[in-house]
């Protein structure tokens, strides 16, 4: 399979409300993680950081311009692949072992991860058998109801358990957009834990979105948000 350069590893496009997305565009979209920057008066916030192939820093000065917390929606590989390259690494407690830890096992990368899952690889020397996430221990662990704090902007905590134990999203009352992680996106989702998802999905029904930005997929508004809990809830249910 062909390699590509480092330097067009990653896309980048500008979004509403200071969010701007990170994509890699050489990895098949099921796979695929959003990774959102976030502008603040203060300081910037990165939720989920992909692979971690090819180094964001590098390769995306826009995360480089002020201090920036990196935050887990949960610890799956291609989520927490570029965590170590921030100082401030934020992630629930449930979760903090493997983000300390990380193993092909304990964050999925030795079921997923194959050549199969990019249409171009990266560059070398990337092996997919020889692949793992670097540690990237906690510097602040954060659940329900703590706030992250841009100075301008500020987030609030919702964990929400189902895809994995540490799960959480990030909503920001003021403007009505919510960083959903994998909880909630538009595409086939992954609920390991069927009773709680449904539960959660419950729970955060009636939250007035306006738009969400997912850990996979494209973003949607608030009535696609309903449309997407309300079918998942009449399918598990019956």
């Amino acid at each position: 399979m062909e390699r590509v350069s480092a330097d067009v590893w990653y896309e980048t496009r500008t979004l509403d409300d200071g969010v701007t997305y990170i994509g890699e565009p050489y990895i098949k979209e099921f796979y695929r993680c959003n990774v959102w920057h976030i502008r603040g008066r203060d300081n910037d916030m990165l939720v989920d950081s992909g692979m971690g192939v090819v180094s964001l820093r590098e390769h995306v000065p826009l995360v480089t311009e002020k201090p920036c917390t990196a935050v887990a929606s949960h610890t799956h590989f291609d989520h927490i692949g570029c965590h170590h390259e921030f100082d401030e690494r934020l992630v629930h407690p449930a979760e903090a072992k493997i983000m300390a830890g990380p193993t092909r096992a304990n964050t999925y990368a030795e079921h997923y991860v194959t050549d199969e899952i990019f249409t171009k690889l990266p560059p070398l020397p990337y092996a997919s058998v020889e692949y793992t996430v670097k540690q990237a221990p906690a510097t602040r662990l954060i659940d329900e109801g703590d706030v992250i704090d841009l100075g301008d902007r500020h987030f609030e905590v919702l964990h929400t358990p189902g895809h994995s134990v540490g799960e959480i999203m990030l909503w920001e009352k003021a403007t009505g957009v919510l960083f959903s992680g994998d909880m909630i996106y538009d595409g086939p989702l992954i609920d390991d834990d069927v009773p709680t998802y449904l539960q959660q999905m419950k729970r955060i029904y009636d939250l007035p979105v306006r738009v969400v930005h997912g850990g996979h997929f494209p973003s949607f508004d608030g009535k696609r948000y309903r449309e997407l809990i309300r079918a998942y809830i009449a399918e598990k249910e019956g």
